[in-house]
């Protein structure tokens, strides 16, 4: 008897069906129910949510001939029905650009199995050619497609050596082969498979036994109704569950329905049913285990995608907007408005993936694909391993994303939102982030029912300047480019170690221009100590006793204490004697030490960031809190930060706002390096500070929005969203600048102004402390229209 694999799957369910067996002949007799599809479409839902995932894709048949003559198949052809033997490079590459101009990612290499040992057409073409065989041009085709388009390769090229799949992994994001059934009685005498030899059940599962010694992601799948007994199907299932428990490589299983098709010897045999694909879908979905995805192609079953939709499928698979279905040309793709309005009415997002599902995206599961094919699958998609809602990046889009915005039925998301309001969970807060279309909307307005509540109409700023007394540090974040050292001389600017004279001059000048703040933060100079820190407050103090010093981040806080051999606390006393008002609570990045050890390694951990920023705020040092989002963590990284800030300022309310910060990716070494996302999309911005708003309420009741990361277009957005603040006019902005972002250095508060009266927002001074000021704004404006002198810079080339 063959056992289901014990670690994978979910025998509580499937004995409610079958008693007190698991045995695949009792599993076999499950009938068709509603319970079942329920229960299936149930276990679908604890993992995927209310999505169902399409591969937008252009299908690229690179050659029909095949060794094989599998009875049902239309795609294999004789070199007499077909004009040349293979797609050339200029042919594949055409048909990819093609598809690439109307949004594909994924180039599907489709083929028949080794041609040149059956055919001498296929020999001659790749002797000319200069190939020994069909997987050879398709290697290098597929590097051809990677390098020259925006797609990525997914490779149907038939069984498949170890040496063979490394090399395809070094250009293609995932391979797929279709055990079809591991029945051998389906290649005997009279059976569909018979005279295929590729076809047999030990050459194709030996193919995706190497694919996980490969460490690739992989497609399969059973082909359903070519004469199987419904035990075999689910044997086949089990055996595909059993692989994948060993190498953890199987991304989708595809359950396929036969369709009979004219001229092939099954063409009078029975189509498989939709009772029989629904419960092969049903039973797949309850054996496997749950990070292995079930596709269902939606255009051989246009009869039944209602139901299809609420069964236990989480993928349609590839869509193509400019190539048929080579492989069953006559069941054309269905139209994806069609579709997406057909899922909007079960309340399911249809949404594009990559080949590559988001699993295998994930920090975790990197060494499943090359560091080329990761780099450019990286730049594609969101923080769920999806592809991007929009092009929009920070500190480089000017105008805000139209969005495609469908009207779902929102049952959905405001049972997620009563969750997060009744149990502030990890969990409850990562599920908003995948709200989609007028989800987001939703959460927009009801963070702005909070923001009203809290703050009228009324949106604040403040009137201050950045200090950035030096560029150089002895630290090596990945995400940073505004720090100058060994590795950094190729991006932006000169180091330089600014003087006190120079510190001094741009406070006064501040002043003069209507600041009531100085914001001061800097490298890790490798010369500086806790002295130095002194020192600026002291030159500060000289010239002023009224600016509101805001200054020095945990990381050159706790780098103080310990070049002066002194406790945090004392350092912090120390500070605070000399004038320190209110640090910035830069440095967070991700409070989760898996996504700090790839972005900032050898920064502070964040147990470190929060014992400086809960001890100062213990000594009356308040602090803002911030976040840096759209590199390397998912949405559970990004819940982990939020729910650790709310705890931090459940102890004494020491945080003064929440300043989420949208990573500028254009000069990071990291993204440069293709190790991360290229920034967060429009969506996730527009969420990160909505969610913010309904998760800190009161408890944090300012939320601000960075004009230097979304643009001034984005920022007004914002106030759609949640925010109450848009930040201070900063006068010097250099690190977002440094990282490659185009949005100034200077706030233009007459725009900002203007924009806010149309949406009756009134904007209004405030002090860093959220103090109201009284304002006169025509004499604001005149202050602010004085030139800034040009900065004096101590440039440093002794670092």
């Amino acid at each position: 008897m063959t056992h289901l694999p014990k670690a994978l799957s979910e025998p509580s369910r499937l004995l409610k069906f079958t008693g007190a067996s698991l045995d695949p002949k009792v599993i076999a007799n499950i009938p068709l129910s509603d319970e079942l599809t329920a229960e299936a479409f149930e276990v679908k839902q604890k993992k995927y949510g209310n999505t169902i995932s399409y591969s937008p894709k252009v299908f690229l048949p690179i050659t029909f001939l095949c060794r094989d003559v599998c009875h049902y198949c239309t795609f294999a052809k004789t070199p007499k029905k077909i004009g040349s033997p293979y797609l050339t490079r200029d042919e594949i590459l055409r048909i990819s650009r093609m598809g690439e101009d109307q949004g594909c990612r994924e180039a599907l290499f489709t083929l028949g199995e080794k041609p040149e040992k059956r055919y001498k057409t296929a020999r001659e073409f790749l002797y000319q050619q200069g190939f020994d065989n069909t997987v050879e041009y398709v290697l290098q085709q597929a590097s051809s497609v990677f390098h020259e388009t925006k797609l990525i390769p997914h490779i149907n090229a038939g069984n498949l050596s170890i040496e063979e799949l490394l090399k395809f992994k070094k250009f293609s994001g995932s391979v797929g082969l279709m055990l079809e059934s591991s029945s051998n009685r389906l290649s005997e005498k009279g059976m569909p498979h018979y005279g295929s030899p590729d076809k047999l059940p030990s050459a194709r599962i030996e193919t995706l036994i190497n694919a996980g010694l490969a460490k690739t992601p992989f497609t399969t799948g059973v082909l359903i109704g070519i004469g199987e007994t419904r035990e075999e199907f689910i044997e086949t299932i089990i055996k595909i569950a059993s692989i994948h428990q060993t190498y953890d490589h199987i991304q989708e299983v595809i359950i396929q329905n036969f369709v009979p098709k004219s001229d092939t010897l099954m063409h009078d045999h029975p189509a498989a049913s939709g009772d029989y694909l629904l419960w092969a879908i049903a039973i797949a979905r309850l054996i496997l285990p749950l990070d292995i995805s079930i596709q269902a192609p939606p255009n051989l079953n246009n009869d039944i995608l209602i139901k299809l939709i609420s069964s236990g499928i989480n993928d349609f698979g590839g869509i193509s907007p400019v190539t048929i279905d080579h492989v069953n040309p006559e069941s054309p793709w269905p139209n994806l408005q069609k579709l997406e309005k057909l899922c909007r009415n079960f309340n399911t997002h249809l949404i594009p993936r990559t080949t590559v599902y988001p699993k295998y995206l994930t920090r975790e599961y990197s060494s499943f694909l090359s560091k080329e094919v990761r780099a450019k699958l990286l730049k594609l998609i969101e923080g769920d391993g999806y592809i991007k809602a929009d092009d929009w990046r920070a500190g480089e889009s000017n105008a805000v994303p139209l969005f495609h915005s469908p009207r779902h039925g929102l049952a959905n998301i405001k049972e997620s939102l009563k969750k997060l309001q009744l149990n502030p969970t990890v969990t409850n807060v990562a599920a908003l982030f995948q709200a989609r279309g007028n989800e987001v909307k939703f959460l927009g307005d009801a963070a702005n029912e909070i923001r009203q509540s809290l703050h009228g109409n009324e949106i604040t700023f403040a009137v201050n300047r950045n200090i950035n007394y030096t560029n150089i540090c002895k630290y090596s974040c990945n995400f940073c480019a505004f720090s100058k050292g060994r590795g950094h001389d190729d991006l932006r600017g000169k180091p330089y170690d600014i003087n006190h004279a120079e510190i001094q001059r741009r406070v006064i000048e501040a002043e003069e221009r209507g600041a009531t703040e100085v914001c001061l933060q800097g490298g890790i100079h490798p010369r500086y100590t806790g002295e130095t820190y002194l020192q600026i407050l002291d030159a500060i103090r000289e010239v002023s006793q009224n600016v509101h010093i805001h200054a020095f981040s945990p990381l050159e806080i706790m780098q103080g204490s310990e070049t002066l051999n002194i406790s945090l606390e004392e350092y912090l006393k120390l500070l605070k004697s000399k004038g320190l008002n209110s640090i910035p609570g830069t440095a967070a990045e991700i409070l989760n030490d898996s996504v700090r050890d790839i972005i900032c390694p050898d920064k502070l951990n964040s147990a470190e960031w929060r014992s400086v920023i809960s001890k100062a705020h213990s000594f009356g040092i308040p602090s803002t809190a911030t976040i840096m989002f759209g590199h390397v963590e998912d949405y559970n990284d990004v819940a982990i930060h939020l729910i650790e800030l709310l705890d931090i300022q459940s102890e004494n309310g020491g945080f003064t706002e929440f300043v989420p910060l949208p990573f500028v990716s254009q000069e990071a070494p990291i993204y440069r390096r293709g190790l991360a996302r290229s920034g967060p999309s429009f969506r996730e911005v527009l969420l990160m500070h909505s969610i913010a708003r309904l998760l800190f309420k009161e408890n944090l009741p300012n939320i601000q929005g960075s004009w230097v990361k979304a643009g001034l277009e984005g920022l007004i957005e914002l106030t759609n969203h949640g925010i109450n603040d848009i930040g201070g006019v900063l006068m010097n902005e250099s690190i977002t600048r440094a990282a490659g972002s185009i949005h100034g250095q200077e706030l233009d508060i007459a725009f900002i102004e203007q924009r806010l009266a149309e949406k009756n927002l009134q904007l209004v001074q405030r002090n860093t402390l959220y103090n109201k000021l009284t304002t006169d704004f025509s004499k604001l404006r005149k202050k602010l229209n004085i030139p800034l002198l040009d900065i004096s810079y101590s440039f440093d080339r002794a670092h």
